[in-house]
């Protein structure tokens, strides 16, 4: 399968959720040192505790084409879920969502957005509102 199949090029050329929250619950950021590559991504909680649920997520930065998509992929994916479902997420789910076979060096593309995502879902990011 092509590394920027189709869906993948859209993503890239036409990102859904990026952009900014006007208030965000929580957020962080991921860089890719060796390439330059990086991704904030802001998300809106609703809910206590356990049934806390992702209402709104965004995410910006710059990065390749696959590092994009991936986010973009990634925020449409965890968008009205349960937190403490998405804190499951794996690597092998960004795969899967991404539906390419990818080169070793392009693993760490594909993972930024996800390497954000986790930080701000697991540490709890910056709180900017409880």
């Amino acid at each position: 399968m092509d590394l920027y199949r189709e869906e993948i090029l859209d993503h890239y050329k036409h990102p859904r959720n990026f952009g900014h929250l006007q208030a965000p619950t929580i957020t962080d950021t991921s860089d890719n040192v060796s390439c330059g590559d990086t991704i904030s991504i802001e998300i809106l909680l609703t809910g206590t505790g356990d049934a806390r649920v992702i209402s709104d997520i965004r995410f910006s930065g710059v990065g390749c084409a696959i590092s994009q998509a991936s986010a973009s992929l990634l925020t449409e994916h965890v968008k009205g879920k349960l937190v403490q479902d998405m804190k499951l997420l794996t690597p092998d789910d960004i795969y899967k969502i991404l539906g390419v076979t990818l080169t070793p060096s392009r693993v760490k593309c594909a993972l930024l957005g996800y390497e954000a995502f986790m930080k701000t879902i697991v540490n709890m990011g910056k709180v900017y509102y409880k």
